[in-house]
């Protein structure tokens, strides 16, 4: 027998919490188990007032917002919001029920620009990243390659960011920002047998 879905669901009531539709295998939920974030609670406190200013955006949800991203291949950060607005994992993982308002994208202007000042400072050293990973042995001759300049990917993330923003400053009638004109370059080996492989040194 033929059956047709009725929409009158979408328009249904439902009493129901969060952590009973996220999937109890879900990433993060693993996320939730294996790391504590309460530390950066600490490491930020002496910037905060006590008693004086406008409630802060929780940071322990900024870092976890840049774990979303992150951690499931996000594009940018304007995509990101989209996302865990509409995403019932991620506001599980944020804390956020479906009235709470997701922190606007521009917000993580602010905290790149600091990320990039600690940088400078020397307070933060971006030439090695490590990821734990599993090594494929490539089919690739370590002694044919071509070397290419290719910008930092902080550098360029950050472009990417700072591209948005303006949009919606123009959007909301602003002044674009002006834009970094510094560009941070560094060269890599590039296979010519297998460009998708990687030089470990």
């Amino acid at each position: 027998m033929l059956s047709k879905q009725s929409m009158e669901g979408r328009y249904q009531i439902s009493m129901i919490a969060l952590d009973e539709v996220v999937p109890a295998n879900h990433l993060v939920r693993k996320l939730e188990a294996a790391i504590d974030f309460s530390f950066i609670y600490d490491l930020v406190e002496d910037l905060y007032c006590l008693d004086n200013g406008r409630p802060s955006i929780d940071p322990v949800v900024l870092i976890k917002m840049v774990f979303i991203q992150y951690v499931f291949g996000i594009k940018s950060m304007r995509k990101t919001i989209d996302e865990i607005d509409t995403s019932v994992a991620y506001r599980w993982f944020l804390g956020f029920d479906f009235n709470k308002k997701i922190p606007h994208f521009s917000t993580f202007g602010i905290f790149y620009h600091i990320l990039n000042e600690a940088i400078e400072k020397g307070f933060v050293d971006p030439s090695v990243v490590f990821i734990d990973s599993t090594h494929v042995k490539a089919n690739a001759n370590k002694r044919k390659f071509i070397k290419e300049a290719v910008k930092a990917e902080t550098k360029s993330y950050q472009t990417q960011l700072e591209e948005e923003i303006n949009e919606d400053r123009i959007v909301h009638g602003k002044k674009p920002l002006t834009p970094q004109t510094k560009a941070e370059i560094k060269e890599i080996k590039v296979s010519t047998t297998d460009p998708e492989s990687g030089l470990l040194c």
